[in-house]
């Protein structure tokens, strides 16, 4: 399973999902151009030690992104979606798209997606935050995979 990010616009949800990907062992795609410049170093504020702990792919654009990601199913995850989260059947395999925080994606990345996947809350409110967007997400598509890793009591 992997996480990937569209033209993301905040540093910090960039770092709060790549610490999520590292403490549940998926990958995350990052889908350039993004809306701040590349610090490593203001990401590990957030992200810590655990941005060590991640295959974080960077991709020079959407072409490359597809290229790279080709047999993979693409579930975009989406105000606009067609099926609320706890319908959907998730598979080992999926890459699960965010969109931009500011924009979400262009309709041609809408479209190119397999599945259109929405979280459902509150008609009075708008939409989570990314990064906790990607945590329900990831939690409910690792639920259903079995694909959590072994607990280990502390």
């Amino acid at each position: 399973m992997r996480v990937a990010l569209y033209n993301p616009d905040i540093p910090q949800n960039v770092a709060a999902v790549a610490r999520l990907a590292a403490c549940f062992g998926v990958a995350l795609d990052l889908v350039e151009p993004f809306g701040f410049v590349w610090d490593e170093r203001k990401l590990r504020r957030v992200g810590m030690d655990y941005l060590d702990r991640v295959e974080i792919v960077r991709h020079a654009g959407w072409a490359a992104f597809r290229d790279a990601t080709r047999g993979a199913r693409l579930v975009l995850m989406t105000t606009k979606g067609a099926t609320p989260l706890p319908a959907f059947a998730f598979r080992p395999g999926d890459v699960l798209l965010f969109g931009r925080e500011s924009a979400g994606v262009p309709d041609a990345v809408h479209d190119a997606a397999d599945a259109r996947v929405a979280i459902p809350i509150r008609a009075e409110t708008r939409s989570l935050n990314l990064a906790m967007s990607a945590a329900v997400a990831v939690g409910e598509a690792l639920r259903q995979t079995g694909g959590y890793p072994a607990f280990q009591a502390k």
